[in-house]
């Protein structure tokens, strides 16, 4: 297990507990009473660093090395029914962008996500999660497709950003990412779009907009990174903590804002923690969505939804 640097008070009371359970194996002394003193101080110590983490420290737990990826969703959800399929039918298939047919609690979904690597090698395969205009365009494609079928949708939301390379640009990016945005609020069929890690800029809302937006505790989302925020403002990365804090990217954040419509309770200690928990969570909240919008007719869907999104924000006219 990787710790984060908040967590270091963590990985020394665990690493105390292991070596008095070994001391305990190896030899005759009683420690049970040592054990359950460390095990009672290792609980509250989770409970006080879990339980007051900064905007931060949430970004940080959100792109923690071991968190699920959107293929471990769809691994865990959909198990062997998921079929996936490949192309935009104009440049090629963006392995950062993964899509296909899949069963969630034996309901048929086309499901969609960015998807990061877990070491070096897959990480620049998938091009770290952020997806060219190609991989937009291959979202868009089997959107359509499900829409044809009557095909409810989900989509998995865990990206840096869309790609910001020169060929991208030059194919389009901005365009796709709009063109996605547009056909996404008048698509005729159920669409619950989960924020699992980083919703960040473009990319996240190019398969964002939806029926229904869920997002995990220990996710953001925002229209920048914070990162990139202090660059711009302070020149330096320096002051990515205070704008963090003003980007108000966490989930309850968001939740205020109203810009999704429900938080997915993690495990203490985050996803990467306890996997099960948060899968069964996600699939128990995309279940409980979909029955919302399965009974509305397609005019009545499409209505709502833009009614949705024409609430958010402040504005006079």
């Amino acid at each position: 297990m990787e710790y984060l640097d908040f967590e270091l008070p963590i990985k020394e009371l665990e690493e105390q507990l292991g070596k008095c359970e070994l001391i305990g194996e190896e030899s005759d002394v009683d420690v049970t009473d040592t054990c359950k003193n460390i095990q009672k101080k290792l609980d509250e110590t989770k409970k006080e660093i879990y339980g007051n983490l900064s905007a931060w420290q949430r970004v940080q737990m959100s792109r923690h090395p071991q968190r699920p990826y959107t293929l471990d969703y769809i691994k865990a959800l959909c198990g062997d029914t998921f079929l996936e399929l490949h192309g935009d039918r104009n440049v090629k298939d963006d392995k950062a962008m993964v899509g296909g047919l899949g069963k969630i609690n034996g309901q048929s979904f086309m499901i969609i996500g960015q998807q990061k690597g877990h070491n070096t090698k897959t990480r620049q395969y998938r091009n770290f999660g952020m997806a060219n205009p190609e991989g937009y365009r291959k979202a868009l494609r089997l959107m359509k497709s499900a829409e044809k079928f009557g095909i409810p949708v989900v989509t998995f939301i865990d990206t840096p950003g869309a790609y910001p390379g020169l060929e991208a640009e030059e194919r389009g990016q901005g365009e796709a990412i709009a063109r996605n945005i547009l056909e996404m609020t008048r698509l005729k069929v159920p669409i619950i779009c989960v924020i699992i890690g980083e919703g960040a800029s473009g990319g996240a809302l190019g398969i964002g907009v939806g029926d229904k937006i869920l997002m995990l505790e220990n996710s953001w989302y925002s229209v920048i990174s914070p990162e990139n925020c202090s660059s711009i403002l302070w020149r330096s990365w320096e002051h990515k903590e205070t704008a963090a804090e003003a980007l108000k990217l966490t989930a309850e954040d968001a939740m205020q804002l109203k810009v999704v419509d429900e938080i997915v309770a993690e495990p203490l200690g985050g996803a990467h923690r306890h996997r099960e928990v948060v899968f069964k969570n996600v699939a128990a909240a995309i279940k409980k969505a979909y029955q919302k919008f399965e009974k509305l007719s397609p005019t009545d869907l499409v209505s709502q939804r833009m009614e949705k999104y024409s609430k958010m924000g402040d504005f006079n006219e």
